[in-house]
């Protein structure tokens, strides 16, 4: 008797990130330099300068330990910034 070939389907175990600390203020940041050149520059450059000016006169509602965080962080570009502010989120959990 031959035995039927069953279908073991394999699972990849994915690394579950945590969310930006459920903060829609640092979600809308970081999509206000992904459409504004002008605005990550500015960001990168001087953040603290960025974080009080906002974008289109509009600030961000950030926590004061995000805002910190990020007037903390020497960046070379935007996906950098988003990395070191996932890592330092991260390691908060």
């Amino acid at each position: 008797m031959i035995a039927p070939i069953t279908y073991q389907p394999s699972f990849r175990q994915v690394e579950r990130i945590p969310p930006l600390n459920n903060s829609s203020g640092l979600s809308r940041m970081f999509a206000a330099a992904v459409v504004n050149q002008q605005f990550c520059e500015m960001l990168l450059r001087n953040p603290h300068e960025a974080l009080q000016k906002g974008y289109l006169g509009e600030t961000f509602s950030l926590s004061k330990e995000e805002r910190d965080l990020i007037v903390s962080i020497r960046a070379r570009s935007l996906s950098d910034l988003a990395r070191q502010v996932n890592r330092s989120l991260r390691n908060q959990y």
